[in-house]
């Protein structure tokens, strides 16, 4: 008896539901500032002082008060110089100041002039005079105190995703410590007989049937780059007793549980009726591809439960399902709010003539024309697309494309980051 088909259900829609799971973890970590790159804040970052503190020069050259400079050729003596880290004293009506870059502004003073507009006189003592070429504009070279930070401005907020700029606005308003989310703990396996690590078997010694396990290398790395902690729990045999087990020990102490394989519905695929053993288990049939087959569900433990998230076992199908569904789910656990990938218009420059019922993610990448290139292998197996390319076209289900069309482009920099 055949069993009726599921409607697959849209991408959009699966990773609603998965959100709205994804609650942020309890918990904190207090990092320095040198150590938070890429970490998420969990709290506001207030200035407790204005940026910059007081008005400074921005060129090299000389403050002087545009009352004084009302046509070229004219000479005014120096009455001081001003470098970088010193106050100086408030200029003398009739006078300039030597000033650098970053100095600040003496009172009185309300232009700057850059040395290449002026020429610098020498004096038998004292430092001398200026003869100025160019007639000042009020403010012109004058970076104004909290022209970039107010004082009680919110610079950065919780939620943020930081990264080397944030960092360096941190710390442009004294913040040494930042308050940051805690890692989501994640444990990665893999279930299948077939399959073997890189290092332990050569090529020509692989029995038949066998193959080297591609996925657990870039879902650790992806995790990674996400800030997860990962506990490798490696190959999970092909058995529902391994597979109860190694699920069991990784509910102890993990917030997320990520398995690639074993999410189909053949007499081999064991996750299903294992987590169903310990918890509860959504299969879903998503309309994309490639990446149709996906599981969510929970695995209780004492006072909350683990996360558990299951990936097809093909390559393609998994790093694409992790990319689309799983990133913004362990973002979303830092505190992360906008999740969503950005995407860019983009012309085609190749031709897919055959429409399919679930949404595409077509590996290109770009070409010296401005254009996107198609890898000529699509298929799910076939890993050598994704690291050819540089994104992929997210192309709508029932859709078509003609050489020169507009597509939608998502860089894998903003799905693999």
């Amino acid at each position: 008896m055949n069993r009726p088909h599921k409607p697959l259900k849209p991408l959009d829609e699966a990773l609603a539901d998965l959100l709205a799971h994804a609650s942020p973890l309890r918990g904190t970590d207090t990092v320095t500032t040198f150590d938070a790159d890429g970490r998420v804040l969990a709290q506001d970052c207030v200035s407790a002082l204005q940026v910059p503190p007081q008005d400074n020069s921005s060129m090299d050259g000389y403050a002087v008060r545009c009352a004084d400079v009302t046509a070229a050729g004219g000479v005014l003596p120096v009455s001081q110089r001003i470098p970088a880290g010193s106050a100086g004293d408030p200029l003398q009506p009739g006078t300039a100041a030597r000033i650098f870059t970053g100095a600040p502004v003496p009172a009185g003073a309300d232009a700057i002039l850059m040395q290449e507009d002026c020429e610098a006189l020498a004096a038998a003592d004292g430092l001398g005079s200026v003869r100025i070429n160019a007639v000042p504009q009020a403010c012109q070279w004058i970076r104004s105190a909290g022209e970039d930070i107010t004082r009680g401005a919110v610079v950065l907020s919780a939620g943020t995703r930081l990264t080397p700029a944030e960092l360096g606005l941190a710390a442009s308003i004294g913040l040494h410590e930042l308050q940051v989310a805690r890692r989501p703990r994640v444990a990665l396996f893999s279930t299948g007989d077939e399959l073997v690590m890189p290092g332990e078997v050569p090529p020509e010694q692989m029995r038949p049937g066998a193959i080297y396990n591609s996925n657990r290398f870039f879902l650790r790395a992806m995790l990674l780059r996400l800030g997860c902690e990962v506990t490798d729990f490696g190959i999970v045999p092909d058995r529902r007793d391994a597979t109860i087990a190694a699920l069991r020990d990784a509910s102890a102490a993990h917030d997320l549980i990520l398995t690639s394989g074993g999410v189909s519905v053949g007499e081999e695929d064991h996750i299903k009726p294992a987590v169903e053993t310990l918890g509860t288990l959504d299969l879903w049939q998503i309309a994309m591809k490639p990446g149709k087959p996906f599981a969510y569900g929970q695995i209780p433990r004492e006072g909350s439960a683990a996360h558990f998230m299951g990936l097809p076992g093909n390559p393609v199908s998994s790093f694409l399902t992790f990319a689309l569904l799983v990133r913004p789910f362990v973002l979303r656990l830092q505190g992360v709010l906008d999740v969503a990938p950005q995407s860019i218009a983009a012309r085609a420059d190749f031709v897919w003539p055959k429409a399919d019922k679930r949404r595409e993610f077509l590996r290109v990448r770009h070409n010296a024309a401005g254009g996107l290139d198609l890898f000529g292998n699509q298929s799910s197996g076939v890993l050598t697309s994704a690291a050819w390319g540089d994104g992929v076209v997210d192309n709508p289900a029932g859709q078509t494309i003609a050489a020169g069309d507009t597509v939608r482009y998502i860089a894998f920099s903003e799905l693999l980051s």
